[in-house]
């Protein structure tokens, strides 16, 4: 049996995998936030809930916001900063008296599209999240690509390429960029973007409710999100060159943007021409969790 937990800032997930990836148990709980020890008190009860549930034990992988430093095997690059400095895995195997496999969330996602979802059987996958927040994973022949600093995929960090006079210098983010992929092309931006047009905050659901009316103002800010996502993944396809982008995240459900993207990259594209597929996760929202778990595949 395989375990994998999604460690998110909002919830704890944890999913049981047979060898052949059935799904034998999942429970979640709310993330205590701010609360380094309790978040490791979470992850054992989740453990042990699934253990008893299933009558056997488990690998167990564990994907996270943010990565561990090759350098200083502390964890880093966090937006749940309150794990950022911890030596996460030591801590775990500690309070589980077992040994845990940590990876970014992203690449989590990458893995579990590559295993078995909408990247299988692919050389490359690059993996989009565009949730709360926007960053992304590799996985190379379904295993993830850490990189040799620990920072391979983090795409979110990046300001969105190719900026147009209008946009420049872009809004601030916690990463410390202004006009950076993971402020400008996730759910949150696109929600403060209308915010910043209308001043009224509303949910990406109810802007495409309006963009599907004919509303102007949010098929504004949906064109403006579709040209900034396409930029971004432009400079992945140019870079990187995947065999196939799988989108995830709730953004992702937006079919629209599957239609649109295309085109959109086209200009930006160094090749006469371009096929690359970008598919929904198979998987959906237990994308990162699958993805854990087959860290021991």
């Amino acid at each position: 049996m395989r375990l994998g937990i999604d460690w998110g800032g909002t919830k704890i997930e944890i999913i049981a995998l047979s060898n052949e990836g059935e799904e034998l148990f999942r429970q979640r709980v709310d993330t205590p936030r701010d609360d380094y020890e309790g978040c490791l008190e979470a992850v054992r009860f989740l453990v042990e809930a699934a253990e008893q549930a299933t009558g056997q034990t488990g690998t167990l992988g564990l994907g996270i916001p943010g990565s561990l430093s090759p350098k200083t095997g502390l964890v880093k690059n966090a937006n749940s900063t309150w794990m950022n400095g911890k030596p996460l895995d030591k801590d775990l195997q500690r309070v589980l008296g077992r040994p845990v496999r940590i990876q970014n969330d992203a690449n989590c996602l990458a893995v579990s599209e590559a295993t078995d979802g909408a990247g299988a059987g692919a050389h490359i996958v690059h993996a989009i999240i565009i949730g709360t927040g926007s960053g992304s994973g590799i996985a190379i022949d379904a295993k993830a690509h850490l990189g040799a600093n620990g920072i391979g995929g983090e795409w979110g960090a990046i300001t969105v390429p190719w900026l147009k006079p209008e946009e420049y210098p872009g809004p601030d983010s916690w990463i410390g960029h202004k006009g950076a992929i993971d402020r400008w092309c996730s759910g949150t931006g696109f929600q403060l973007d209308y915010k910043d047009r209308t001043g009224t905050l509303l949910k990406g659901h109810e802007i495409m409710a309006l963009k599907r009316s004919g509303d102007t103002v949010a098929t504004a800010v949906y064109e403006a999100y579709v040209s900034r996502l396409a930029r971004a993944l432009a400079m992945s396809a140019n870079l990187l060159d995947p065999d196939v982008f799988v989108l995830g995240g709730g953004m992702s459900n937006i079919d629209e943007l599957y239609a649109d993207l295309p085109a959109a990259m086209e200009p930006y594209i160094f090749s006469d021409t371009y096929e690359t597929p970008i598919r929904k996760a198979m998987h959906g929202d237990s994308s990162g969790v699958r993805g854990a778990a087959w860290l021991w595949g």
